[in-house]
């Protein structure tokens, strides 16, 4: 379990792991095993959670068939000042996408409101505001093409639930796999072409600008575009 992640960045502060497509950040009602329980048995094993260190809290989550960069804290200060780093929006955070299609123009900016449908878990797409609809925004920028795909570089600026996934499928270019987003086929192991793939934040202690990056795993689609 432990060696299903890869390990970006650790200090007694904090730990950031690229995570695989497929795993639930927490632990779930599934059963499946989580990121958390991964990490703190990898920090258990090290012995770098003894002598009053055993915290580890869960700083942001990305869906469980996406992969990429996540953050845990491994102190209780270090979590309340990395919440709020999150919530002022001062972490950005890019994302790759291989969708199905192309997207035009090759930069852009998406705007729309969404809400969440409970009873499916999906976020549902709007172009106006109303109760109950939070603002979304992202930027994206074509990297790459083949013959029926084509690969993305997505900034988010908002962190709503499945957002990238919905704005991209509302735009026409579902994200390849998603079949809850309007995909043609699911992939095999049930994740999606989604990566989080770089995270900029200042560290919850000394203030310093982190800028952590992660590449996908070797893989026949995400290898058939260079990488920038």
């Amino acid at each position: 379990m432990s060696d299903a992640f890869t390990v970006v960045f650790q200090d007694e502060y904090l730990i950031v792991v690229s995570k695989p497509s497929g795993m639930p950040v927490e632990n779930d009602p599934s059963g499946t095993p989580s990121l958390f329980d991964a990490v703190r048995y990898r920090l258990t094993g090290q012995q770098l959670m003894c002598d009053g260190q055993r915290f580890l809290g869960v700083v942001h989550r990305i869906d469980q068939p996406v992969a990429g960069l996540v953050i845990f804290a491994r102190t209780e200060q270090a979590l309340r000042r990395l919440h709020r780093v999150f919530r002022e929006r001062s972490v950005e955070k890019r994302y790759w996408a291989v969708v199905e299609g192309a997207l035009s123009p090759p930069y852009g900016r998406l705007e729309h409101y969404l809400s969440n449908d409970r009873q499916t878990n999906r976020a549902r797409v709007h172009s106006t505001a109303a109760k109950n609809r939070k603002r979304a925004n992202l930027e994206y920028r074509v990297l790459g093409h083949s013959d029926r795909y084509t690969l993305l570089e997505v900034n988010l600026h908002t962190g709503r639930h499945h957002q990238i996934r919905a704005q991209l499928s509302a735009a026409g270019a579902p994200i390849k796999g998603d079949l809850k987003y309007g995909a043609r086929r699911s992939n095999p192991g049930g994740g999606i072409y989604l990566f989080a793939r770089s995270l900029r934040f200042p560290h919850p202690v000394s203030g310093q600008l982190l800028s952590l990056t992660a590449d996908p795993a070797p893989d026949v689609l995400w290898d058939l575009f260079p990488r920038p």
